[in-house]
């Protein structure tokens, strides 16, 4: 996952070419196994921008070294938001997306945005039920 992390911020640093910092990560889903007859290659692009913000999109493949077989072992979106030399937003340039699978996720972007509101609001509100400071101190 920590790979996967790394690969999105090349993504999103190149897009805005400023640092870019991560917001969230979306659930990472595991598809298939990586097996130890396996290589992996992960591949990193960014499918949908706004004012400051990026999603980008990862996805890990492995490939059977042996049969030359090649799937989808995991993918994830996550979100990085641009920032100045001050550590504060700034406007990002926009994406065209070129390719069907590009068209296809900014397509769908829209859902998994409104998604990630609600699920930030939500995460908001169980904050408050947690305690910052154990009984001890």
């Amino acid at each position: 996952m920590s790979d996967m992390d790394d690969i999105a911020s090349i993504s999103a640093s190149k897009l805005c070419r400023v640092t870019a910092v991560t917001a969230s990560t979306d659930s990472v889903d595991f598809l298939y196994p990586i097996r130890p007859i396996d290589s992996v290659s992960l591949e990193s692009f960014v499918t949908w921008t706004g004012k400051s913000s990026m999603e980008v999109f990862v996805k890990v493949i492995r490939e059977d070294l042996r049969s030359g077989e090649r799937k989808i072992a995991a993918t994830s979106f996550l979100t990085f938001v641009a920032l100045n030399e001050h550590n504060k937003p700034i406007p990002i340039p926009q994406i065209v997306p070129e390719t069907e699978e590009e068209r296809k996720l900014f397509e769908t972007a829209e859902h998994r945005t409104e998604m990630r509101k609600h699920r930030r609001e939500e995460s908001k509100k169980f904050a408050d039920y947690l305690v910052t400071k154990y009984p001890w101190e």
